[in-house]
């Protein structure tokens, strides 16, 4: 868990000192290519103007999101991220 907060906390740093608020913000997961998996992280990410994009993998295992938001501040990008991060089996890029 210290481990976590410690990633989060230089997240933030480093958010703050690249980024001038609202600003656009990308995310990257890789999810398995399970409906419920999906779905849950497109509700996570169902409010206004987030725009999400999909690829399906070669083996179709996989699929790639790429969400884009428009973030008030570096808080609500990580929120989002500790969001997903409560789906079992995604891979935060």
């Amino acid at each position: 868990m210290q481990d976590q907060e410690e990633f989060y906390k230089k997240l933030r740093d480093s958010l703050e000192s690249v980024m001038k608020f609202p600003s656009e913000y990308m995310y990257k997961f890789i999810v398995p290519n399970q409906e419920n998996k999906i779905a849950k992280i497109k509700q996570i990410f169902n409010f206004s103007g987030a725009v999400i994009t999909t690829k399906l993998s070669k083996t179709g295992k996989f699929l790639s999101l790429t969400i884009l938001i428009k973030a008030d501040s570096s808080e609500m990008i990580i929120a989002k991220y500790k969001e997903v991060a409560t789906v079992e089996g995604v891979i935060s890029l």
